[in-house]
């Protein structure tokens, strides 16, 4: 399955510390940026009530029953250096280097180091992983213990496969599905009758001869034990095990509709092989597969052994299917445990039966890193590349206007600004501001707020989602009403309708690659200002 260990192999510190100086040069630009979405929404809250109190249940956002493993990463990080969004960062690219050191290990021990250090730039340079390398969130990190869990399985070291996958598991709770995909695959070993060719899919899976299946379940086991512990802790503390009855509702009951299911099952195949020119490294393996072996010295090159590329499948399967059936919000994070995996295989592939494979891994490389840039023409989050830096300089800059020249307003908003707005430590404003918060600016809410419209001043209004200027299926109807019915998809107002609507009109409006901020200033607020400069 892989060549024996060898001494010529670097040593995993030499290739962590290469590793955490690469991605922190290439990430110094985003260091100092405030929080993000997601982040200033939950993450950071719940990690600052946890510096601040010690309590692992969030008590200034509602909990969504996230295991606290990352969050007390961050808050002892925040206690040793200070609360500054740069040491967030700093805590965070920690956590992604040691995951790429995770995806090295990996692929050296299924392949060679060639393909490891080709894999490990892939993965380091994939839009979702970068912008989630530096981002206070917990998918990287549950993704990068699952990797070491899948090293420590394939070594059929048992106490360090429940070790880290207990690990992935207190750092997000989906992680389990790692384990829990290995001991269904165990299982099946278990019951497939001796001598069949069933059998010889899991010849030289890593496991000693002889070893048996029960054995190399119980470990994979204790993860799921960890993690009910933690939900009976929660329960007792709260009254709910899976977070609070809205969390619930958003991301279990609500999704399990078969259409819906088969609609975002689509969506997670296209963000395990396709998402953000993911493709080119997908369709490179695919053609790759029709030509014959390389040989050097008149062997062929090995390639990565089929019983372990079945272990890849099955774990690769098992989130595809899992992520398309739970899951509010069909995020490419939640897909990170799974695209390294397609990435090593890829790339062994590519160094198989590819004569210049180094020159195809650099035009892949070359995507990912355009792709930072580059918006697809689909609507996409702008977390999955640099269109979440847009995000926040838009927000820094609106929201600082409004500070500035309003700073007694009631200002009316949606959710993330109302979070950024009230609380200065985000890292957005110097003092708390008062808002009314309304869901989104799609057309319903806007009149709802118009009919309350005495009790704010002035309204901070935002592209809550990016929308490409030519969407690539504008034309299809069907699709936009699907989204609406099944995913809560909505169209934000643009600011001079929203003005129009509450009777207002746009003083500061800024746009960047698709998405905007703008402050509204009310016509009683305008006339008070008037009356105001001519005493």
């Amino acid at each position: 399955m892989t060549s024996p260990m060898r001494s010529s192999r670097p040593h995993p510190a030499f290739v962590f510390a290469i590793i955490l100086v690469g991605i922190f040069l290439l990430h110094v630009p985003l260091l100092q940026l405030p929080y993000f979405w997601d982040e200033a929404g939950y993450y950071v809250p719940a990690a600052r009530d946890l510096l601040l109190s010690g309590s692992l249940i969030p008590h200034t956002t509602v909990s969504n029953a996230h295991p606290p493993l990352v969050l007390a990463w961050v808050a002892l990080w925040w206690k040793c250096v200070g609360y500054v969004p740069v040491v967030t960062r700093a805590a965070m690219l920690v956590v992604a280097a040691f995951a790429l050191l995770g995806v090295f290990r990996l692929a050296e021990r299924v392949a060679n180091t060639q393909v490891a250090i080709a894999s490990t730039l892939c993965t380091a340079l994939y839009p979702v992983f970068f912008v989630q390398s530096s981002l206070a969130q917990v998918d990287l990190a549950a993704a990068g213990l699952t990797f070491w869990g899948l090293c420590a399985y394939l070594e059929d070291r048992r106490v360090a496969v429940a070790i880290w996958f207990s690990l992935a598991a207190l750092a997000k709770e989906t992680a389990i599905l790692a384990p829990a995909a290995l001991a269904s695959w165990e299982v099946l070993r278990f019951v497939a009758p001796k001598g069949s060719a069933l059998r010889e899919l899991w010849a030289d899976s890593g496991s000693e001869p002889g070893s048996r299946s029960s054995k190399r379940i119980l470990p994979l086991l204790l993860p799921l034990l960890i993690l009910m512990l933690w939900y009976a802790f929660h329960y007792a503390r709260t009254g709910y095990v899976f977070g609070n009855p809205e969390f619930f509702r958003y991301n279990v009951a609500a999704t399990l509709n078969p259409l819906r299911f088969l609609l975002a099952l689509g969506l997670r195949l296209w963000q395990a092989f396709g998402y953000l020119h993911l493709w080119l490294l997908t369709l490179g393996m695919v053609l790759a597969i029709l030509l014959p072996p390389m040989k050097d010295d008149g062997v062929e090159r090995g390639r990565i052994a089929i019983p372990v590329q079945m272990i890849f499948l099955v774990v690769v399967k098992v989130y595809v299917v899992a992520m398309a059936l739970i899951g509010g919000a069909v995020l490419a994070r939640y897909m990170l445990p799974a695209v390294p995996l397609v990435i090593i295989v890829a790339v062994s592939t590519l160094r198989r039966r590819l004569r210049y494979w180094p020159a195809a891994v650099a035009v892949v490389v070359v995507a990912f890193v355009a792709a930072w840039f580059w918006n697809p023409p689909y609507g996409f989050s702008p977390e999955d590349n640099l269109a979440y830096r847009d995000y926040i300089v838009l927000h820094q800059d609106g929201e600082r206007f409004l500070e500035a020249r309003y700073p007694m307003a009631h200002a009316l908003t949606a959710w993330p600004a109302s979070d950024e707005l009230t609380r200065p430590w985000l890292g957005y404003t110097t003092r708390p501001v008062q808002v009314v918060r309304i869901e989104d600016f799609s057309l319903e809410e806007v009149l709802s707020a118009a009919e309350f419209r005495s009790h704010f001043d002035v309204a901070l209004v935002f592209s809550t989602k990016y929308e490409p200027a030519h969407p690539l299926l504008d034309r299809w109807k069907t699709w936009e009403e699907l989204k609406r019915r099944l995913f809560g998809f909505h169209r934000d107002l643009p600011p001079g309708a929203v003005a129009r609507v509450l009777g207002g009109r746009v003083v500061f409006s800024e746009e960047r690659k698709g998405q905007w901020i703008a402050v509204i200033e009310m016509e009683r607020m305008e006339i008070q200002n008037a009356e105001a400069r001519m005493q």
